[in-house]
């Protein structure tokens, strides 16, 4: 699994679809889509424009929340807020092979998401962003320490966590030693394609 998730950004399917175009010319190999604000018709086109362009460069097309969508367009999987869908229905809708991804913030959510067998979890904000409206608590460095130390006190196996929100490739190291397994990226892709490469030279 890739460790550097592209959330993509824009407030019109122009946007939209130039953002993650220029993100997959500078490298980006996963791809959630992500577009709070749109109707249905809108964002139906721009999830089987952004699956098209996904396959012509091999990368991973994610869709937010709307498994439905994620099903007519063949994404690769969905990722799933603690307020959506659950991962059983998704699964059951998707199918076995499919990726399901889920959001969580505290311990308990991220037990939560193990325990529904997701196939990674979002974990954060690790700092304030204003990519979205209803932010959670943010975790800090120490948040996401907490939650690894946790886990281990539990004897749980650490899943594929990629903390998020208001990440920077200057995290990485840290984020990494702390036992975090990836990032997902959304305003400092948007604004610099070219931190794509900084990223993956950052990450083990």
């Amino acid at each position: 699994m890739e460790k550097l998730q592209y959330i993509s950004q824009g407030q019109t399917r122009q946007e939209q679809e130039l953002n993650i175009r220029t993100a997959l010319d500078n490298g980006i190999k996963w791809v959630q889509v992500r577009w709070k604000n749109a109707s249905e018709k809108e964002l139906t086109e721009l999830c089987t424009i952004s699956k098209q362009l996904c396959s012509e460069y091999q990368a991973v097309c994610i869709i937010n929340d709307h498994v439905q969508i994620a099903k007519e367009i063949d994404a690769n999987g969905v990722h799933l807020g603690l307020n959506d869908v659950s991962i059983e229905t998704a699964r059951t809708v998707l199918g076995a092979h499919k990726i399901i991804g889920g959001t969580a913030n505290t311990v308990s959510d991220v037990i939560q998401r193990i325990e529904e067998q997701c196939d990674y979890i979002g974990l954060g904000p690790l700092r304030f962003t204003a990519t979205k409206e209803k932010l959670s608590p943010i975790l800090g460095f120490e948040g996401y320490q907490h939650m690894i130390n946790s886990l281990k006190e539990k004897s749980i196996t650490i899943p594929r966590i990629f903390a998020i929100g208001g990440v920077t490739f200057e995290d990485i190291e840290l984020l990494q030693q702390i036992g975090i397994y990836g990032v997902a990226v959304s305003g400092q892709i948007t604004n610099q394609p070219a931190a794509i490469n900084e990223f993956k030279k950052a990450m083990i």
